[in-house]
This record gives C-alpha cells, structure tokens and sequence, in this order.
C-alpha cells in the first residue's frame, strides 16, 4: 500500500510539473513574424497556424482566393464569418474617428505603391479621382452578402486583420481553459495571465526611428500587462523615399495622401487586439489632439503617443492609464 501511495503522489508532481510548462512557437505569416507562447500541458501548436491561416483565406488582398480578394475583383459579393467579425469591429472604428479609419482605403493604398499592386506617386488628378470609391458610407453588410454603393470600391482590412488573427489564437487558447499566453503577430500582442518569469507579461515599445529592414531597435517604453491587447501604428518600417521625400504606408483617406500628421508612433492599449490595431492606425491619420479626445471618452482604451511639437521637438504623451503600465526595468 505504501509504495501505491508513493506512486501516486509522484504522478501527481510529475502532472503538477507538466502543467508549469511553457510552450513557445515562432515563424512566418502574413509578410511579417509571429511568436506565441502559452502554457498547457496539450500541444496546440498546429491548431494554431490554422486558426492564423483563416484570415488568409479571408481577408489577404494577396491571396487571390481570398473572400476579400474575389470582393475587390467584383467577383462575388459573398463574405464569411471572420468578415463579418472584421467589417463590424472596422465600422465602429469608421465611426468613432469620423472616417479616419477606413477599409476602403484599397484604390490609395495601390496607388502609393503599399497594396496589390505596383504603383508609386500618383498624380493629383488620379488621387482626386480615386476618391469617390473612398468611405465604408459606400458599403452595406446585408447577413451574408457585401452589397457596394458603386462598382469600383476595394477593400484594404491590412490595418485590421493581424490584430484578428492575434484574437483567433487568444480565442482560442481562452476556449481551451489556457490561463497564461501571449501572442505576437508583428508586433500586435495580447495575453493573458504571467509569464514563464511569473509575473506580468512585459513588452517594449519601439522609439519610432526610420528603419525599413528593423535591423536596429531602440526601445520608448516597457509596459507589463496581464490581459488585454497592445497594438503600435507608425511610419518608420513601412514607407519609401523619393527625391529626399519621404512617403509612408499610413494613407489619410480623406486627403488620399500619405499621413504627415504630429503623431510619429502611437500605441494604444484595449480588450481585443482588433480594436488596438484599427485606433492605432486612426490617431496616426488624425492627430494628437483629436486622438486624444477620443481616448478621454472611450474608457477601455488607453495610448501612448511619440510626436513632434510645433517646434518638431520630439514630446511623448500617455493616457493616465497607461502610465500605469510602465515599468521601469
């Protein structure tokens, strides 16, 4: 009896043991890294690239096989669930930043040379006339069915859909009783619970200086959270330079010109990642002042702002809440 009961408590240390595990996975998805970790006792990994891999199949204007793909080419006007789930969350942010945030920013976006097609500096004239197709005004989500105002509008959900992707995965870990995780698409992250280290997930934000290649990083800031998502927007990965001017990949979609706003990074703190990344992308179009209005209203979301003065003095500005989030290792 006595070696039974030495038995069984070693199963129970080896099982208490494996539910301290940490597992960790890295790669390559929609044109840039991932790196997840999570702790559980099962291996998800697989399931998780496929949960990553629906919003390819949905939302890529790269795949030509996409829902939103076939959409932009007239092809069909059907959508499936994670649409759905794209086209409300972006209509909120549409909204809540007066057409700052804009999916059907697709016709500038190829125009500049940052969607699925090969164009750069566009004329005033062609600029001028893309602007008619530009405002989810033109777009009505019928159940199943995108119904368009006019022939001609094309969906871009770039800003949006990675923060989706990172929900998938975080969904997905909180559906499978997963208490700490932390899922990284490209810099758009949201965890739950500790770390490995046994406190607060930390996470750096980059200072916002020109690198393409991301071969140098300089760190702004360090926030430690144990839930909810953290998104960055800004132009210093994304953007090309023609006769010593510098064009980025942020497009105002009510000028149709690349942003040349006081915000040069903004973070911004909310429930779901999806959320993150579409604000993020609206302060970068619509300022400081008025970004920072809209964070005073909305109390589930929290920012931090790197910007250049009146006198292009570089200047940080953080909501109260996300001030908490600061540590100072």
């Amino acid at each position: 009896m006595r070696n039974w009961i030495l038995i069984v408590g070693f199963l129970l240390v080896v099982v208490g043991c494996r539910h301290q595990e940490y597992k960790f996975m890295e790669g390559k998805i929609y044109g840039t890294y991932y790196s997840i970790s999570y702790e559980s006792v099962l291996n998800y990994d697989t399931v998780i690239i496929k949960e990553m891999e629906r919003v390819n199949y949905s939302l890529s204007m790269f795949n030509p096989r996409s829902v939103i793909a076939k959409i932009n080419r007239e092809e069909s006007d059907r959508v499936d669930s994670l649409f759905v789930r794209m086209f409300i969350q972006a209509q909120k942010v549409y909204d809540a930043t007066e057409g700052a945030f804009d999916i059907t920013v697709a016709p500038l976006s190829n125009a500049w040379g940052f969607g699925f097609k090969n164009e750069r500096l566009p004329s005033a004239e062609k600029v001028d006339s893309l602007l008619q197709y530009i405002g989810m005004d033109k777009l009505t989500l019928n159940g199943m069915r995108l119904i368009k105002a006019i022939e001609g509008v094309q969906l871009d959900a770039s800003s949006i859909a990675k923060g989706l992707g990172v929900d998938l995965v975080a969904d997905f870990l909180d559906k499978k009783g997963v208490k700490n995780y932390m899922v990284d698409i490209g810099g758009e992250i949201r965890v739950r619970g500790i770390s490995s280290k046994k406190r607060a997930w930390r996470i750096g934000i980059d200072k916002p200086v020109d690198d393409v290649s991301a071969s140098t990083r300089e760190l702004q800031a360090v926030v430690a959270i144990e839930k909810g998502a953290l998104a960055t927007s800004g132009n210093y990965r994304n953007f090309y330079v023609v006769d010593g001017k510098k064009y980025a990949h942020t497009i105002n979609p009510k000028t149709g010109y690349p942003v040349q706003r006081d915000i040069l990074s903004s973070s911004v703190y909310a429930p779901t990642c999806m959320e993150a990344d579409a604000y993020a992308t609206a302060f970068m179009v619509i300022g400081k002042e008025k970004a920072q209005k809209i964070i005073e209203k909305d109390t589930e979301l929290e920012a931090c702002f790197v910007y250049l003065d009146d006198k292009g003095k570089q200047g940080v500005w953080m909501s109260d809440g996300f001030k908490k989030l600061i540590v100072s290792e």
